[in-house]
C-alpha cells in the first residue's frame, strides 16, 4: 500500500490565502444571489445550536480552545487585524448602533427622577434605580 502524499502545510497555507483572498467578489455574489432566507434558515437551526453550544460548555471546549490559542495568538489577531477592521467596522455599523441605542436612550428620556440629594445619600441611588428599572422593563420587552 503506497501513503498519500500531501503538500506541505505551508503550501497549502499560501494557496489557501491566494484564494480565499481574491475571492470578495465570488462571495458578495453569493451573499447577494442566494435564493434562501438567511433568517429562516437561521431560526430552523436554533435547538441545534442550542444542542452544539451545550455539548461543548459540558466538554469545556470553549475552555481549552482558549488555552490553546493564548494570549498571543489574541493578541496578533487583535493588532495586526483589528486596527484597520475596527475603524470601518465603527462607520458600517453607526446606522444599526443608532437603531439598537434609540430605544434606550428614549426609555432614560421618559424617567421622572426624584430629586437629587447631597453627595452620597441614599435618595440618589433612587434616581439610578429609577433608570435600572426603565432599562430592565425595556429590555424585558414590557
Amino acid at each position: 500500500m503506497a501513503n498519500v502524499v500531501v503538500p506541505s502545510v505551508s503550501k497549502v497555507a499560501a494557496k489557501w490565502a491566494r484564494r480565499a483572498g481574491s475571492a470578495s467578489t465570488e462571495y458578495s455574489e453569493g451573499v447577494n444571489n442566494t435564493s434562501r432566507s438567511w433568517a429562516t434558515a437561521a431560526a430552523a437551526g436554533e435547538k441545534n445550536y442550542v444542542a452544539g453550544v451545550t455539548s461543548a460548555a459540558s466538554a469545556g471546549r470553549f475552555g481549552k480552545g482558549v488555552a490553546k490559542a493564548g494570549d498571543a495568538k489574541w493578541k496578533r489577531g487583535a493588532t495586526v487585524k483589528g486596527p484597520a477592521r475596527y475603524s470601518s467596522g465603527v462607520a458600517e455599523a453607526e446606522q444599526d448602533y443608532s437603531s439598537q441605542v434609540g430605544p434606550y436612550l428614549e426609555a432614560i428620556g421618559r424617567v421622572n427622577l426624584p430629586e437629587r440629594g447631597p453627595t452620597g445619600s441614599e435618595g440618589n441611588y433612587a434616581r439610578v434605580s429609577a433608570i435600572g428599572k426603565a432599562l430592565r422593563q425595556l429590555a424585558q420587552g414590557k
